[in-house]
């Protein structure tokens, strides 16, 4: 049997909403995800809700963020092209893949929601038995998911996202269009968060595996390697 791949989403948007502030992917939450799942040896595609180019959060490139990892990705010419042109999700074909990851950065709060390609695609992914994973703002996919009976797949389900919190130490508080936290909940989830906020926190509810914030992404990671090592 082959192997399944793994399907990571970015965001395309670039500002919060039609401000002039610029958001987009916060870089680390794909490429730490990426470097661990390729030498595991699996296969990640990488694609957006409208395909193209995928904007980089500014704040993301700082020297504080831009580790080892980061630093190697970002001298690498052909991973950098090809976050100019990425695929749109909805070329992608659901069987192909064992697992949906979705990438954070305050972009997807405008255009991950209300996809319905995205949703489509997640939906599938979950009904074939695969895994549905997200960090931090990532979770604003989980938010209009549902499952084969119709209901909301995070209602009854302990997940994670960025906390509200943490939105307020960010200082986007008053741009964002929604509480991530607080959509969650509204769904029916069990939102859990770490006690200090900006520290590494990821829970695993079958196979919905979830990271809370930037610092969360490796061990968001080894959760879903785990689960794929599990299934196989």
């Amino acid at each position: 049997m082959r192997q399944k791949k793994i399907l990571a989403v970015v965001t395309n948007q670039a500002t919060y909403g039609a401000s002039e502030h610029r958001t987009g992917l916060w870089l680390a939450e794909l490429v730490h995800f990426y470097d661990k799942a390729v030498k595991a040896g699996h296969t990640v595609d990488v694609v957006s809700p409208a395909g193209g180019e995928v904007p980089l959060d500014p704040r993301s490139l700082g020297r504080l963020f831009v580790d080892r990892t980061v630093r190697g990705y970002l001298d690498d010419p052909a991973f950098m092209t090809a976050l100019k042109a990425t695929s749109s999700v909805a070329d992608a074909d659901p069987d192909d893949y064992s697992t949906i990851f979705f990438t954070g950065g305050h972009g997807t709060m405008w255009d991950f929601p209300d996809s319905v390609d995205l949703q489509g695609t997640a939906e599938a992914i979950y009904a074939h038995g695969g895994i549905v994973s997200s960090v931090c703002h990532g979770a604003c996919a989980l938010i209009n998911l549902r499952d084969t009976d119709g209901n909301p797949l995070v209602r009854n389900r302990t997940v994670t996202g960025f906390a509200t919190v943490e939105e307020r130490l960010a200082g986007v508080k008053g741009r964002v269009p929604f509480l991530l936290e607080d959509e969650l909940r509204a769904k029916g989830a069990k939102y859990v968060r770490s006690t200090v906020p900006m520290t590494p926190h990821a829970v695993r509810d079958g196979r919905l595996i979830t990271g809370q914030n930037p610092v969360s992404t490796k061990a968001v990671s080894d959760l879903i390697l785990a689960a794929l090592a599990e299934a196989e």
